[in-house]
């Protein structure tokens, strides 16, 4: 099997969730920017923080036979601070030249305020003037539906081409209307909160996986890089078949990523694989 975890915050994650995971099939992660559990005060600690995700981080991960990529972005949780976020989008876009860097991520709301949406309006500004790939953060549990569908209504305003436009942490209240939209969706998978691999593997059946999209995202908090793992593995349950498979959580993340050309993995299939192509 071979596995790409399109949303993995690595930096909060251990040396050995690498291995786990090189076992397991993961060939490949993008790290998108996070909050850090705590409001960041100066532009420098956020610069500082992208510098570590696409620099040292890819060297981490390549112990493991793992390609790491990244997004640089002003978190949502940290979107009240207006001014701040101008301060780090001064220097942001120095970060897209590095090799690793992928786009503007992760974006977009939290708790909805104005000036969230500001701070939002302002890096979905910045991404389409840098021809950048837009990551989207939508609230959780009961901001949910109010928070995407203000982002829908947000992003109305901007010429963007939707296909490079993933927007993450859909649910069966909100998967629709971002597929209605055009843009990809993407399913979170966490033990404790956000979507189940079952509930997931439900959506795949209800929509099918045309520009689906799913992580476990594993961050600092109750998570496990392995519930993609478990999503695999109910999808096999569910008798999908292995072309199926590869295509949802290995060649969907690639189809999404390669509008970088910084992004090289490409799609796969089973019959190249048995042919002992190889997969990077």
């Amino acid at each position: 099997m071979y596995i790409v975890q399109p949303h993995y915050h690595a930096i909060a994650r251990t040396a050995q969730d690498y291995e786990r995971m090189a076992m397991s099939g993961v060939v490949a992660v993008a790290e998108p920017a996070f909050w850090a559990g705590f409001d960041r005060d100066y532009p420098e600690t956020f610069l500082d923080y992208f510098k570590q995700i696409s620099e040292f981080e890819p060297t981490r991960a390549a112990m493991y036979g793992i390609r790491h990529f990244s997004w640089v972005a002003v978190n949502p949780k940290e979107g009240e601070n207006v001014a701040l976020t101008e301060a780090v989008l001064e220097k942001m876009p120095e970060f897209f030249d590095n090799p690793n860097v992928l786009g503007v991520g992760e974006i977009g709301l939290h708790k909805s305020t104005a000036n969230e949406c500001k701070t939002f309006e302002m890096q979905v500004d910045m991404a389409l003037k840098h021809n950048q790939l837009i990551l989207i953060h939508t609230p959780h549990l009961d901001d949910k539906v109010i928070g995407t569908t203000r982002i829908l209504e947000i992003l109305e305003n901007f010429d963007c081409d939707r296909s490079r436009v993933w927007i993450d942490h859909v649910e069966e209240h909100t998967v629709k209307m971002v597929l209605d939209k055009g843009y990809w969706a993407g399913m979170t998978l966490y033990p404790l909160t956000k979507m189940t691999g079952e509930r997931a593997a439900d959506i795949l059946e209800m929509y099918g996986w045309e520009r689906m999209l799913v992580n476990s995202s594993a961050d600092w908090g109750p998570s496990d890089p392995f519930t993609l793992q478990e999503c695999v593995l109910e999808c096999k349950r569910r008798k999908f078949t292995e072309q199926q498979v590869l295509d949802i959580f290995h060649n969907n993340p690639c189809r999404f990523l390669s509008q970088n050309p910084k992004w090289d993995i490409k799609p796969i299939r089973i019959e190249t694989i048995e042919e002992g192509a190889t997969v990077n």
